[in-house]
């Protein structure tokens, strides 16, 4: 194959020149596109196959039809949408029109997916019609102008492929960079969009620094695009590397093996959870699949015990980078595999670019060695608020610096460890999940007083979601009446949010305000552990 590194454009740019100029645009795809239309660009769970010229030219369709249903430049477009072709179509869409995406989780009921739908105030939303959900959702959003079904027919949606069937594929001339809107949870229960002013724009040196060649390299996408972690390195990283992407529709084990093997996967992002199913494979059938391919391997998300991480390295080498960030992003803490090796435990070492603060709870600087609040330095402008909720933003800031709720301590070399966090977030598999949403359901039974939902130390999961709970006068702690509390949260909340356990208590802490005191709740559950997240 001609190797287009050496390729000059038409105007005399160099493909970096290029590249980087396009990224500005939102235009990386389109570039590709151009130098190789009919490459490989998205392998679909199904086996369908979609070319490099096939996505950018669905991207431009889509362009210019929600600018003919009146979307300009800031609209808000909503993706419900599992990890297939359509969902990256979409977001090259929204990345050269000037519009912010919100991908939604579309694992969440009816009623959640249409607050996020209403509270980003999406013009236009594009449903899978796999979502069972979606008409009902879509259904309490007045404010949206253009409903479009991926995948089949939804009643009173336009059909995707007969919507852009007829339309323009060419580059649109006027591109303008969008921006994308990840929610995160939210003190009140509700998850809150996190809103950046300015787009954030790929460094394109990232992806060289990262091993990528784009006449080689392919990125697995194994878990859900909608989540901001694979949607900015698997989804977005494919974009910009120009490599091939596969997509897997859910997990599984082995599957994950033989991708790795079948397509000669060199990239992927994984959460501890993968790590520790991955490593519970038989030895015969780990041994049946070549991963030589492999050369980087991203994690993050959720804290990852050593153990299962230096027996990752051991199988795959020292290919393994771990991140430390969320969805409003962070200091920027990397670490290789050979310094997590030299520092076990640790996520990274103080960033030089942004600063990073251990403060107590009156805001004043810990010593090394001491745990305390973890607060990184917001960049230049003020990096993100929380979309309509100043009250949010402006708690969790000090100065300059924001945090996300962890606790750790930094050691004598300047290296971040880890070692709790406020409970008002519970990390199950990677998801997280706002322990007052389960409360404001289980406390709806006839049988229940008061509720403190926490996350218990689980060895796959790291957590796993557990009710205490307070009954009313007159009702006695009984398996029977566990199981129906449990029933009874099934009917109104996704089940991955649903508590593995009720625990019965007769009495919950409080603090002087009346509030319940969740780490106090959560404390015994974790005794004796080294490692409190």
């Amino acid at each position: 194959m001609e190797d287009l590194k050496d390729r000059q454009s038409l105007d005399g740019m160099s493909l970096d020149d290029r590249l980087a100029a396009a990224a500005q645009l939102g235009m990386t795809t389109a570039v590709w596109a151009d130098l190789k239309p009919d490459a490989a660009f998205i392998h679909d769970p199904d086996g369908k196959t979609h070319s490099w010229g096939k996505v950018n030219a669905s991207a431009n369709r889509i362009v210019r039809l929600l600018r003919g249903k009146g979307l300009t430049t800031g609209d808000s477009v909503a993706l419900v949408c599992s990890n297939r072709a359509e969902f990256v179509e979409v977001l090259a869409a929204t990345q050269r029109a000037g519009w912010r995406i919100t991908p939604v989780n579309w694992h969440l009921n009816a009623e959640e997916i249409a607050y996020i739908i209403n509270d980003c105030e999406a013009k236009a939303v594009f449903c899978e019609a796999r979502v069972a959900t979606s008409q009902a959702a879509v259904a309490q959003c007045p404010n949206v102008l253009v409903k479009v079904a991926i995948g089949g027919a939804i009643p009173g949606f336009l059909d995707y492929d007969a919507a852009l069937g007829s339309l323009d594929g060419g580059d649109i001339a006027d591109p303008v960079l969008g921006n994308a809107m990840m929610y995160t949870s939210g003190t009140t229960g509700r998850p809150k969009g996190v809103y950046r002013a300015q787009p954030v724009v790929a460094v394109q040196g990232l992806y060289a620094m990262r091993g990528y060649d784009h006449a080689t390299s392919v990125q697995l996408c194994a878990g859900p695009a909608y989540h901001a972690a694979p949607l900015a390195f698997d989804v977005r990283g494919a974009m910009g590397a120009g490599c091939e992407l596969v997509f897997m529709d859910k997990w599984d084990s082995e599957t994950v093996l033989r991708l790795m093997h079948d397509r000669r996967v060199s990239h992927l992002h994984l959460v501890p959870i993968m790590f520790q199913r991955l490593l519970a494979l038989p030895d015969d059938v780990k041994a049946k699949y070549d991963l030589s391919s492999v050369i980087y391997i991203v994690h993050g998300a959720a804290p990852c015990p050593p153990e299962v991480k230096a027996a990752m390295i051991d199988w795959f080498g020292p290919v393994l980078s771990e991140y430390y960030a969320g969805s409003e992003g962070g200091a920027g803490f990397v670490i290789s595999s050979e310094e997590w090796l030299a520092k076990p435990g640790s996520v990274g070492k103080r960033p030089a670019l942004l600063g990073s603060k251990i403060l107590d709870e009156a805001g004043a600087e810990l010593p090394t060695g001491v745990p305390g609040g973890i607060y990184h330095q917001l960049p230049p402008g003020g990096g993100f608020t929380y979309y309509k909720d100043e009250a949010k933003t402006n708690a969790n800031r000090v100065g300059d610096y924001f945090t996300m709720g962890d606790v750790g301590y930094f050691d004598e070399d300047g290296y971040l460890f880890l070692t709790g966090r406020n409970a008002e977030t519970i990390i199950s598999g990677g998801v997280n999940i706002y322990p007052q949403e389960v409360d404001n359901e289980l406390i709806k039974h006839d049988a229940v007083a008061d509720s403190s939902t926490v996350g218990i130390p689980h060895d796959e999961w790291g957590e796993q979601v557990k009710a205490v709970i307070l009954l009313k006068e007159g009702y006695a702690p009984s398996d029977a009446l566990a199981q129906e509390i449990l029933a009874h949260a099934r009917t109104s909340l996704p089940a991955f949010k649903v508590p593995r356990s009720v625990d019965f208590v007769t009495d919950l802490p409080r603090s002087e305000a009346g509030k319940i005191q969740r780490n106090k709740v959560r404390a015994p559950y974790w005794e004796g552990r080294a490692r409190q997240i």
